[in-house]
This record gives C-alpha cells, sequence and structure tokens, in this order.
C-alpha cells in the first residue's frame, strides 16, 4: 500500500461523512435560525427555545433521508471492502 491509496481512502472517507452529515446539519442551521429570527421578533430571549425544534426536525430529516445516509455509507464500506486485496499486497 502506497502512501496514494492511503490519501485516496482517506479523501473518500471524508467526502462521504460531508455528505452524509451535511443534510442534517443544514437543516439543524435553518432551523435555527428560523428560531432565531422568531426570538428577535417577539423578544422571547429563552435559551432553551431551538432545541426541541432542531430536534424534531433532525429526526424528520432522519426518517426522511435514513435510507440515502445509509446507501452512501454502505457503498463505501463495500468499495473499500472489495479492494481489501489490492492494498495489502
Amino acid at each position: 500500500m502506497v502512501i496514494d491509496d492511503v490519501t485516496a481512502i482517506a479523501q473518500e472517507a471524508i467526502f462521504t461523512i460531508i455528505k452524509c452529515a451535511a443534510p442534517l446539519l443544514l437543516v439543524s442551521l435553518c432551523v435555527g435560525l428560523i428560531v432565531s429570527i422568531f426570538q428577535t421578533v417577539t423578544s422571547i430571549q429563552e435559551q432553551t427555545l431551538t432545541f426541541v425544534p432542531k430536534i424534531l426536525a433532525i429526526f424528520l430529516t432522519l426518517i426522511l433521508l435514513g435510507h440515502w445516509i445509509m446507501n452512501n455509507m454502505v457503498e463505501y464500506m463495500t468499495s473499500l471492502w472489495s479492494s481489501f486485496g489490492n492494498y495489502i499486497r
């Protein structure tokens, strides 16, 4: 195994992590922004107000996109394990 193989594996792993985490992070960011705007408009300054909507939005996103996220992770692991023989030479 040469350094190029290690770099390619690490690059693909990081890309897979970003691709799988991005929808959840974007949903959390948008919900947080909406709740912050709501807090500013209504002058409600409760620190824990963003927690429940964010958790509900993330759970809903996981329900909707969980299959896609799992398929991406399985696809990466399958490609990694299928080329395992090439890496141990």
